[in-house]
């Protein structure tokens, strides 16, 4: 009888993120984790350090290393530049340069704001690129430092990603709590703007069985199908059974921001369904979300209530 395959253990950088933990969580129930270290405990914007936690990981250096870490708050990036080049550009570089040196495999995690938001078709992966914000550029140039620094790298762009933690739908529905209960304002959210939204748990079973089958280069990982904000926030409070609460469409330009945000940032998945990996619909990932131990309806999560926060219109993967 021949011996088992010898298990891959994976690092997993960012990950106290919605994509990191949803990670996590399936790596841990194959027993594959290696390290999963978050923001206290691992400073991607510290090449020394980085390098000393692939190469000197316990256990020995992983088998694959995932970046999921980056600043994502992109006005915030706007204002702080360097602080997201460091962040977004030249730690994955670093993170490649010791995968590389390690032995190991590489995923550089990345987004839809790498291009410039004015297709009118899904934007597929040889598509050029244009990114209108300092994140977006941030995030390309990660992409870039990535591949140089290790040519099997392995690259998924992704979209307007909710699961554990803060995100759109948990917001729109603490919002619609409070308007439901007269506490807030009426809802008001953005109806021109266009994307695939995405499901961190579905992202994450896309990027294992990319991994599973050895991909490398730049793939496009989503959920299937697209929407604008609005009609995202609108199933996101019918699923929690308020179709009666009114959602008034409004403009980009309603809610100016220091950062542009693409008008479409729907993404071509036909690269990944040829390779074998094809992912749901948005509103199964919806589904998803809502019905899993992370959702703002889950039993417990204030009494089953969504909780109170002002609207937001979406950030980024």
């Amino acid at each position: 009888m021949s011996a088992p395959a010898p298990v891959r253990r994976w690092l997993v950088t960012g990950a106290g993120g919605q994509l990191g933990r949803c990670l996590v969580e399936r790596l841990r129930a194959r027993q594959m984790l290696a390290g999963a270290p978050g923001r206290a405990e691992l400073d991607v914007t510290d090449r020394e350090a980085v390098r000393r936690a692939v190469l000197d990981a316990p256990g020995g250096p992983p088998a694959v290393v995932v970046n999921a870490a980056a600043m994502t708050h992109v006005d915030l990036c706007e204002a702080e530049p360097e602080a997201a080049r460091r962040a977004n550009a030249l730690a994955p570089g670093w993170l490649a340069g010791a995968s590389r040196e390690a032995g190991a495999a590489f995923v550089q995690v990345s987004t839809d704001y790498v291009f410039d938001g004015t297709a009118q078709r899904p934007y597929r992966e040889d598509d050029p690129t244009g990114p209108r914000s300092v994140y977006g550029r941030t995030k390309l140039e990660g992409e870039q430092r990535a591949r140089a620094a290790h040519p099997e790298a392995l690259v998924v762009r992704t979209a307007w990603v909710f699961g554990p933690g803060r995100n759109f739908v948990r917001t729109i529905l603490e919002a619609a709590g409070r308007a439901q209960r007269g506490e807030g304002p009426p809802l008001r959210v953005v109806d021109d703007q266009r994307g695939s939204p995405t499901w961190a748990g579905h992202l994450a079973d896309g990027l294992l069985a990319l991994v599973e089958r050895d991909a490398r280069g730049i793939y496009h990982v989503a959920n299937s199908g697209s929407a604008t904000w609005w009609e995202l926030a609108r199933a996101a409070v019918d699923a929690w059974g308020h179709p009666e609460l009114p959602i008034e469409k409004v403009t980009t330009a309603d809610f100016p921001r220091p950062a542009p945000r693409p008008a479409w940032s729907v993404l071509d998945l036909g690269k990944a369904e040829r390779a074998g990996v094809r992912t749901p619909s948005w509103l199964e990932g919806l589904r998803g979300y809502l019905e899993s131990n992370d959702s703002p309806l889950a039993p417990g999560a204030r009494d089953g209530r969504p909780a109170s926060r002002p609207p937001a219109t979406g950030e980024p993967a």
